[in-house]
């Protein structure tokens, strides 16, 4: 798309001339207001935070105009105009560019929007310079011929008019009636399939030619069109200056790009971890024989009618049919091999079910697990975890031991919740005594940096697949280079500031949000 820089610079180059007519600037067939804002950026503007400002149109052009006055008289001369001045800093390499010195400008933003320019329909050098004499020449032929034309119809009407009305003889006198039908028949044919031709078309055979010659003579029709401006063509209705190429079409193909070549790797086996064992509730025992307790049990046969039936005893898994002949069926059937036994009979007595270790019928834990370094030199350690990641408040390692803080071998946090919930988070820094169940519970791990921090992890210690399965962090001081290796990796880099102790709530937030994100995707049967 063409953009007012380009064309000044363009047209400067190769001496061309530029017009300026009512509050527009017109490079041949595109024009612009003077007050548009080109994408050459003024000196200090865009940096630090600062707005962007540029340079307009007609700023431009007054410099190219007035290049040989001095700075200080230019800017006087400017002012008094009404027009804004170019900027000493920006003198030097503007008129550099603009000369055709340099291809290219720093300043120049290639990402600014550009207003769409209004293209003339016709060329502007054309527009009333046509000579006096090409219009009496015009005037002389085609008004002529005009003229002519529409005394020649004038004379074929008084001849029709003057035609003899006794010679006229009846139709039918001359024609059958069956002629004259088949001749009216044959006209509404020909009427059904013919498009009715204006007098002009069919009489003179000007067409349009009439009426863009007798509009010559209209001098609002000329008025109008000298100043007709074309707004849209079929180029510019297809270009856009809220879209940026690179970013947003070469952002598809880079992805499409990725995906090809992530179907192309061969896919790794993902490791499995040991199932955690089934947790085996412990069945319900009948009550021992008590001697005390003789009345509850000379009831028996009283509330059972007579049947034998062990009330203090379990029945789940038996027919009705067992469970009325009694205990002695039921001996006999735990006797059985395990292949005989009806269906959902438990393969072990409820004596050896009580034996079996503490372990299998531990309740699992769903306590997420959090990772820090042990090192001395990382940010956050056994002694500060508590405050940092509990009370949103950064304290150092040092400043802990003073106070006389211990180290602790792990720590239960109690992450805050809305409703005044709590939520406990397991906190080490040794991962080796974790078991393969411990592991699936580990969510988040604090990186310092070197690849030994991870010897002896699962995955063979590779930090790629250990980030691709837990959510990695990096807290440091934010006036600190980053490290190469946190750069490379897929880390969360939170940056705290060593003064600035109102910052620590928002960095912390940070961390407890991503972490949020991840659990919801990768880890929703814990808690969180």
């Amino acid at each position: 798309m063409a953009d007012p820089l380009s064309l000044l610079r363009q047209y400067n180059i190769n001496k061309k001339e530029i017009i300026e007519r009512e509050g527009q600037i017109i490079f041949g067939e595109f024009s612009w207001p003077k007050n548009v804002k080109t994408n050459y950026l003024k000196y200090g503007s865009g940096k630090k935070g600062q707005a962007k400002e540029y340079y307009t149109l007609a700023c431009l052009l007054y410099i190219l105009k007035n290049v040989g006055l001095q700075h200080s008289v230019y800017v006087r001369q400017a002012a008094a105009e009404d027009i804004p001045a170019v900027n000493r800093p920006d003198r030097k390499e503007l008129l550099a560019y603009l000369n055709g010195e340099t291809t290219t400008c720093a300043s120049i933003d290639k990402s600014a929007p550009l207003e769409i320019p209004i293209q003339i329909k016709r060329p502007a050098e054309s527009i009333g310079l046509e000579s006096s004499a090409k219009k009496a020449r015009y005037e002389d032929t085609q008004v002529q011929k005009l003229r002519e034309q529409l005394a020649a119809r004038l004379d074929v009407n008084k001849k029709e008019a003057s035609v003899n009305i006794d010679n006229i003889k009846s139709l039918s006198e001359t024609m059958s009636v069956e002629k004259i039908a088949a001749i009216k028949a044959k006209r509404l044919a020909n009427k059904k399939v013919t498009i009715k031709r204006t007098d002009n078309d069919d009489t003179m055979g000007v067409g349009p030619d009439l009426r863009a010659i007798l509009a010559l003579d209209d001098d609002s029709t000329k008025d109008i069109i000298s100043r007709e401006r074309q707004w849209r063509t079929r180029t510019t209705m297809l270009q856009s200056t809220g879209k940026v190429f690179a970013k947003n079409i070469l952002a598809i193909l880079q992805g499409i790009q990725a995906r090809e070549e992530g179907r192309a790797r061969p896919q790794q086996q993902p490791i499995k971890l040991p199932e955690p064992p089934r947790v085996m509730r412990p069945q319900i025992q009948p009550a021992q024989y008590n001697r005390y307790d003789q009345e509850r049990f000379n009831r028996q046969k009283e509330e059972t009618e007579g049947f034998i039936i062990e009330t203090m005893g379990t029945y789940h898994g038996m027919s009705l049919k067992l469970v009325t002949e009694g205990s002695g069926q039921q001996k006999k059937i735990q006797n059985m091999p395990a292949s005989n036994l009806p269906p959902g009979r438990p393969n072990i007595p409820t004596a050896q079910a009580r034996m079996l270790p503490q372990s299998q019928n531990k309740r699992v834990s769903r306590t997420p697990i959090i990772i820090i370094p042990a090192a001395t030199t990382s940010l956050i350690t056994m002694y500060n975890a508590r405050d940092i990641l509990q009370d949103c408040r950064f304290v150092t390692t040092d400043q802990k031991k003073q106070e006389g803080s211990t180290r602790a071998n792990e720590i239960l946090l109690q992450r805050p919740k809305p409703g005044n919930v709590t939520v406990p988070y397991r906190v080490i820094d040794n991962p080796s005594k974790l078991t393969s169940q411990d592991w699936s519970r580990v969510v988040a791990v604090f990186v310092m940096g070197p690849k030994w921090q991870f010897k002896g992890w699962p995955w063979d210690g590779n930090p790629v697949e250990i980030f691709s399965k837990i959510a990695a962090f990096h807290l440091r001081f934010d006036d600190l280079k980053l490290d190469a290796n946190v750069a490379c990796w897929s880390v969360t880099v939170l940056n705290i500031s060593r003064t600035k102790r109102h910052l620590d709530k928002a960095c912390i937030m940070s961390f407890w949000e991503k972490l949020d994100n991840y659990m919801i995707k990768y880890k929703p049967d814990l808690r969180f």
